[in-house]
């Protein structure tokens, strides 16, 4: 059975190496990799596939940025050609990115079935893109693989067939798991000059945090009392430095003393990084994952989460924007501390499960 496998932005990347891997060990199935090139930058792409041990991919379609429209109608518009050459039995797409939606929706207009693995995940808010393709996928795709119970419910509510439903664990945590002794012998904290636990991880990339200069502003209003007592390193998503760069933000940030702006991290650094904060600020959905698994205490920088998994056992809490809420649940993380708690099948063995899946379907 030949199978496209589509990625394209950094999330995608641990996503789709365990997958990769797990081909290896079977005869059955001839991957193809396509890259879409949603994410372009070597430091949200190309060190990911050299840590990951990544096939480089057979196809990148280049496409770059743009804005959702133009990014989508883009990646439509260059995979179809892939699709018609190659004639695969099966595209199988991960995520919830424009590449996700985007190459799902030219498998099945071309009658080839899609495949899309983290299934059934919603936050029921549909101002978010994500939600928006995570709905679309789920609804044309004949084959949906669930990393939790949520997703399942969701699924069945929304009427899908229990047949076309697989509950398989987290891919993300298949290659989280991998790839933690490797992390560890990173020497990041040393480059950053700070001590284990004597920190904190800022991500910020949705743009609703980052576009709204009056959403912005309140975050920063809460960095600004939390740099004050643990430092703050924050590896600087390139959409959310130039929101920075554009607006009347870089003065006061540059008062922060305790604020260590950085450069995106490679995979390794970064988890190494995860693992050793006292706490993590982020509105990343993959972030909440791995903390959950890595034990460290959390506060999503969102009103709603499509992982509640993530909240219901693990090391996860809603903050929203609010200075207040935010510096209630810095200070109440950092007493508590957090208590690992793995959920359902996120053991490691997720892509093994799909592709045994994914043989008996292809009988």
């Amino acid at each position: 059975m030949k199978i496209i496998n589509v990625c394209g932005a950094r999330p995608n990347f641990m996503k789709i190496a365990p997958l990769m891997h797990a081909y290896r060990r079977v005869d059955a199935i001839h991957p193809i990799l396509v890259h879409t090139g949603q994410h372009y930058d070597d430091r949200m792409n190309r060190w990911f596939f050299d840590e990951l041990d990544i096939p480089n991919p057979d196809i990148n379609l280049e496409v770059g940025s743009g804005s959702h429209a133009v990014q989508t109608a883009e990646i439509m518009k260059r995979f179809e050609p892939v699709c018609l050459d190659h004639q695969p039995d099966a595209v199988l797409v991960v995520g919830d990115v424009n590449s996700t939606i985007a190459c799902a929706l030219v498998a099945v207009k071309l009658n080839i079935p899609a495949i899309h693995v983290e299934a059934g995940l919603r936050s029921f808010d549909r101002t978010m893109p994500e939600e928006i393709n995570r709905l679309m996928t789920d609804a044309i795709c004949s084959l949906l693989f669930v990393t939790e119970q949520s997703g399942l419910d969701n699924l069945r509510r929304e009427g899908v067939p229990d047949d076309r439903v697989h509950f398989v664990g987290n891919v993300m945590i298949d290659t989280l798991n991998r790839m933690r002794a490797a992390a560890e012998r990173s020497q990041i904290l040393k480059t950053l000059n700070v001590a284990p636990r004597a920190y904190t991880v800022l991500t910020l990339h949705r743009p609703s945090n980052v576009d709204d200069p009056a959403t912005f502003s309140r975050i920063l209003d809460a960095l600004a009392e939390i740099q004050k007592s643990r430092a703050v390193v924050f590896p600087v998503h390139p959409r959310t430095r130039a929101n920075i760069e554009r607006g009347a933000f870089g003065a006061r940030i540059a008062s922060m003393t305790g604020l260590k702006m950085v450069e995106p991290l490679g995979y390794l650094d970064f988890v190494h990084l995860l693992t050793h904060a006292a706490c993590v600020l982020t509105d990343s959905g993959g972030i909440q994952e791995e903390t959950t698994i890595l034990g460290v205490p959390c506060l999503t920088l969102r009103e709603n989460t499509e992982r509640p998994v993530t909240i219901t056992g693990g090391t996860n809490r809603l903050v929203g924007t609010d200075p207040s809420v935010i510096l209630d649940g810095f200070r109440n993380a950092l007493a508590s501390g957090a208590t690992p708690k793995t959920p359902p099948l996120w053991d490691g063995r997720a892509a093994e499960r799909i592709v045994d899946v994914l043989r008996r379907w292809a009988r």
